[in-house]
């Protein structure tokens, strides 16, 4: 885990940044000692969002699969 001074994060944040991304967590501290951890936010995603694809069939056809389906 990378530690940085206060100095340093203010004139490399965006490499800070980056590591904190690639890391997970990256450690700022302050002349007093104090330290404060930066940590990326989760993004939050539906697990519904799935890719679309691109399928040559009809919406007739895909209601006459999907019956299909729930006929077995």
């Amino acid at each position: 885990m990378q530690v940085y001074t206060y100095s340093e994060a203010r004139q490399k944040l965006s490499i800070v940044l980056d590591q904190a991304e690639n890391t997970g967590k990256v450690l700022i501290q302050r002349k007093d000692g104090r330290t404060f951890a930066l940590i990326p936010e989760k993004i939050a995603s539906s697990p519904l969002d799935v890719p679309s694809i691109k399928a040559n069939i009809t919406t007739q056809e895909l209601a006459d699969i999907v019956r299909e389906g729930r006929e077995r």
